[in-house]
C-alpha cells in the first residue's frame, strides 16, 4: 500500500484528521474548521465525496478539479488515510482476512483492532465488517463471543473498512488487481458488491454509528453500495429492530440457531432478555418485509446439540408467516471449543425438511477456515502474541 504523506507538525500536537470515512456533514463540519466559505461548504464536500469514495483517491493533489490552492489548504489540515493493516492471510479458497489497527478515537483509547474477511465468488463479493472491537455476547459456539467488548467502532471506522478492502483487491477506477484470479469478474461487476455486517460485534448494540455508515456504504455518488446488498445481521436486540428497518432499510439476517428458549439461552444468551416468541414478532413487523426482501435466518448445525428432526420441523412452525430463508451453517471449529459440526446426511436431512416446507435452505458452504476467517472464527490472534509480551515484561 502506499504510504500517505504527513504534514510536519511541532512535538506534541495532535496528528492530522483523515477525511476517509466521514458522513457528508462531518466533512461539512471538518471544512468549516478550516473556514471555508459556507456558500462553497455543499461544492467541496461533493467534490471530496468522489475523490474519496468513488476514485478512492490517496492524496489531495488527485483531485484536479480542486484548485492548487485548495489543495495545498487541505494537505494542511487533513489527510486521507487509512487504517494500517497489519497483517493479510489469503485462503486456499480466496478468501481474505485482513487485521486492520485503527488510530486511537481520544487520550484514552490505544487503537482497535479489528478482523474484516473478504469473500469472492464467481459473480459477486462480500465483504463481513465488524460493527464493535470484541463483542458483549458470550454466544458458546463463537470464538468472537470469547473477546470481551473493547468499544463500539465509529460510522468512520465502519467504513474505511469498505475503502481498505478495496484498496487490497484493486477495487477503485484504475487500479490493479490481485494476480490470483481468485476475485469475481464480469462486465459491471464490482469486486466487492456486498456487505454483511457479520465480524466482529453485535450491530444492533452500536445502532446509531452503523446507521451512520450505511448513509454512506449506499450512497449513490460514492462507494454506492444497494441497500439490498448490505445486510445487517443481529443476535436478536428485539427493540432496535424496528428503528434499523426504518432508519437504514437494509435486508435483515436473525442468528437463531436454536428453537426453544432453554437450549438458545445456552447458546446466544440475550435470548434470557428477549425470548424468541419476542424476536419473531419483532420480525414479522420489520419495516418493509415482503416476498423480495426475506429475512434470513441463520442456524449453525452443532452436532447432537440442535440438528433433529424435530427441531427442523418445529424450525418451520416457528417461522409460518414470516418471509424467510434459512440459512444452515456447518459449524466451523475453533480452538478450545465444546461443540462439533453435525455430521453431512444429518445436515442434509435437516435441510430437506425445511425445503419441503417450501422456505429455502442453502447450506453455507464454509469458507477460510484454514485461516479461521469463517462464521463464528474471527477473534483477533494478536491477543495472544500481546499476553504472551506481558508476561515477558512481568
Amino acid at each position: 500500500m502506499t504510504a500517505i504523506s504527513q504534514i510536519e507538525r511541532p512535538a506534541g500536537a495532535a496528528a492530522p484528521m483523515s477525511l476517509v470515512g466521514l458522513t457528508r456533514p462531518e466533512l461539512a463540519d471538518a471544512l468549516r474548521t478550516i473556514e471555508i466559505p459556507e456558500r462553497d461548504i455543499k461544492m467541496r464536500v461533493a467534490q471530496l465525496w468522489h475523490w474519496i469514495y468513488f476514485q478512492g483517491a490517496r492524496e489531495f493533489d488527485q483531485m484536479l478539479n480542486v484548485s492548487k490552492v485548495q489543495r495545498a489548504r487541505l494537505a494542511e489540515h487533513f489527510t486521507l488515510a487509512r487504517p494500517e493493516v497489519t497483517s493479510q492471510q489469503v485462503s486456499s479458497d480466496g478468501t481474505r482476512k485482513w487485521l486492520i489497527r485503527m488510530p486511537p478515537v481520544d487520550a484514552k483509547d490505544k487503537g482497535a483492532e479489528i478482523e474484516c474477511v473478504y469473500i469472492p465468488e464467481s459473480d459477486r463479493g462480500t465483504l463481513c465488517v465488524s460493527s464493535q472491537v470484541g463483542c458483549t455476547l458470550t454466544c458458546t459456539f463463537c470464538h468472537t463471543g470469547t473477546q470481551k467488548l473493547v468499544r463500539n467502532l465509529t460510522s468512520r471506522e465502519i467504513v474505511q473498512q469498505l475503502v481498505v478492502a478495496r484498496d487490497m483487491i484493486g477495487d477503485f477506477p484504475g487500479m490493479t488487481p490481485p494476480t490470483d484470479g481468485l476475485l469475481p469478474s464480469g462486465e459491471g461487476v464490482r469486486a466487492v458488491s456486498n456487505i454483511v455486517f457479520m465480524g466482529m460485534g453485535e450491530p444492533l448494540f452500536n445502532i446509531d454509528n452503523v446507521g451512520a455508515a450505511i448513509d454512506v456504504l449506499s450512497d449513490g455518488d460514492g462507494l454506492s453500495l444497494s441497500k439490498r446488498r448490505i445486510t445487517v445481521s443481529t443476535s436478536g436486540v428485539v427493540p432496535e429492530i424496528p428503528p434499523l428497518g426504518e432508519r437504514a432499510g437494509t435486508m435483515l439476517a436473525i442468528s437463531l440457531h436454536a428453537v426453544r428458549d432453554d437450549l438458545r439461552d445456552t447458546l446466544v444468551p440475550l435470548n434470557k432478555k428477549y425470548p424468541i416468541d419476542e424476536l419473531l414478532d419483532a420480525c414479522r413487523n420489520y419495516p418493509g418485509l415482503s416476498n423480495a426482501r426475506r429475512i434470513t435466518f441463520e442456524y449453525v448445525m452443532l452436532k447432537g446439540v440442535n440438528d433433529s428432526p424435530a427441531e427442523a420441523r418445529e424450525l418451520v412452525r416457528l417461522l409460518k408467516g414470516i418471509p424467510a430463508k434459512i440459512n444452515l451453517i456447518p459449524f466451523n471449529p475453533w480452538p478450545g471449543t465444546k461443540y462439533e459440526c453435525s455430521d453431512w446426511d444429518t445436515i442434509e436431512r435437516f435441510s430437506d425438511i425445511v425445503f419441503n416446507a417450501g422456505y429455502a435452505s442453502p447450506v453455507r458452504t464454509p469458507r477460510g477456515r484454514d485461516i479461521l476467517a469463517a462464521c463464528g472464527q474471527l477473534k483477533s490472534e494478536t491477543e495472544k502474541v500481546r499476553a504472551r509480551a506481558r508476561l515477558m515484561d512481568e
